[in-house]
């Protein structure tokens, strides 16, 4: 596409919607990148968007020029995801931030692409009912749903494709297409749902979600117990997991990652070793049978004492160190640059993943930090470097690349939660398939015949 046919449709939607489409600069930059990605080139223009009507009319005038289009949510995507390798336009969700409706009779809510899962639980908590799904960042229902996220309640509750029952979204024709409905379940037709969850704006963008919601338990309990290593920590996650006890939340810290949580966190008392966070739900007796079985296996695993958090605040407390794991992994090397990767391996795989994870770092005398959603197999690995310096960057990104590869040999996935992006890309094929690959591709011409749709990630359609 030509410059001057570019810059016709830039000023095309800068007339369309005046002060809601941005040239600045700096806010051009804040919308061309995710956390954890090296920036590269910066969008267009970005576009605030207020409802699906904008969203459509915007796509069509993008279709109408070639211009490739980049839905944004929080910005807290980490693999590349809001890069425009293409250039293009952001679309910027979070002014599409109203909760359209609760049914609570019904347990399922509607709401705009914008609101976060922090915004949802706040107005859901009067209804006694709440949104599982926690990624750890307070991201956007939309980009949760683009990247099918899950989080630290995945092992009880699932993944964001377990608890989205339907979408509005904006075609690349700019059309508005709805999917799936209220009944709790369907067989009309292709899942266009599950088809889209995921996708990472390269199909369309999401505008509104239906979601399935849980009421809150009647207890909760959480605790930490430290342990010898990392082996023995998971270990008592796999045989929690094969009793088939129904953990809410189990979380894994290695020795380095809890002795940054508690400087970072400033945690008094806790002890910095390999831990294990837990949190229990359900009717009380059903808790306290939960909690005398992990902590018989616990025992039998050589596990220290648990340290309850009883009340609400004390919750809030444990569990806000865990989601700032990242910042105060950070933290450990101010100034350094940070390559962070997840992986997921069959539970079974779980404690030989992390403790082989552990031993190539140290023998490459790399400085890692391992936090996981252990109870579903998911681990994320936390690499500092000198970015000034290029070899040890290489070590840094080879190391990372030798963790995916292991997953995968182990009937792991490259990614269980963070998506494939820009970065893992070149994994896709030797985990699905060329096959499979290709069908994606196929799908995505059909879809997204101008390839205007977040281009460039997921695979290349050539």
């Amino acid at each position: 596409m030509s410059q001057s046919l570019r810059s016709a449709g830039l000023q095309k939607l800068a007339l369309a919607f005046a002060d809601k489409f941005s040239l600045n600069d700096s806010v051009r930059d804040q919308h061309s990148h995710g956390e954890s990605y090296p920036h590269g080139p910066i969008v267009e223009g970005v576009l605030f968007a207020q409802s699906t009507q904008m969203v459509s009319q915007a796509v069509q005038i993008c279709a109408e020029y070639g211009i490739p289009v980049i839905p944004f949510g929080v910005g807290s995507s980490l693999e590349g995801h809001l890069v425009p390798v293409h250039g293009g336009i952001s679309i910027d969700m979070t002014e599409m931030h109203q909760v359209r409706a609760i049914n609570a009779e019904d347990f399922d809510c509607v709401v705009e692409a914008g609101v976060t899962r922090e915004q949802l639980n706040h107005e859901l908590r009067h209804q006694g009912l709440f949104f599982p799904i926690d990624p750890g960042a307070n991201a956007s229902i939309g980009g949760m749903s683009a990247t099918r996220a899950s989080g630290t309640n995945a092992v009880r509750y699932g993944t964001m494709k377990d608890v989205v029952m339907g979408l509005t979204v904006v075609t690349a024709a700019g059309e508005v297409m709805h999917t799936g409905g209220r009944a709790k379940k369907s067989a009309a037709g292709y899942d266009l749902t599950r088809l889209l969850i995921g996708s990472e704006g390269t199909l369309g963008i999401i505008t509104e979600i239906r979601l399935r919601l849980f009421p809150i338990p009647e207890q909760i309990s959480a605790a930490v117990c430290a342990y010898p290593n990392v082996e023995v920590a998971a270990q008592v996650v796999i045989e929690c997991m094969q009793m088939g006890i129904p953990l809410a939340r189990v979380e894994l810290l290695d020795k380095a990652q809890m002795g940054a949580c508690i400087n970072y966190s400033n945690l008094q008392d806790f002890e910095v070793a390999p831990t294990l966070f837990f949190e229990f739900h359900g009717t009380e007796s059903g808790v306290q049978e939960q909690i005398e079985l992990v902590q018989d296996i616990s025992k039998a695993n050589n596990g220290g004492e648990f340290r309850w958090a009883q009340t609400q605040e004390q919750r809030n407390e444990l569990w806000a160190a865990r989601h700032n794991a990242y910042f105060a992994g950070r933290a450990m090397r101010p100034g350094w640059d940070v390559l962070t990767t997840d992986v997921c391996v069959p539970i079974s795989c779980l404690a030989d993943a992390i403790g082989e994870s552990e031993r190539r770092a140290k023998e490459l005398n790399l400085l890692t930090a391992i936090v996981g959603h252990v109870g579903d197999g998911n681990f994320h690995i936390l690499v500092l470097f000198d970015g000034a310096d290029s070899a040890a960057e290489k070590l840094a990104y080879d190391y990372a690349s030798s963790i995916v590869q292991m997953a995968i040999a182990m009937g792991g996935t490259c990614t269980g939660e963070h998506g494939i992006g820009l970065r893992k890309k070149k994994y896709l094929a030797t985990e699905l398939g060329d096959e499979a690959v290709n069908a994606m591709v196929t799908i995505k011409r059909a879809m997204d015949p101008l390839n205007i749709l977040n281009p460039g990630k997921i695979f290349d359609v050539v």
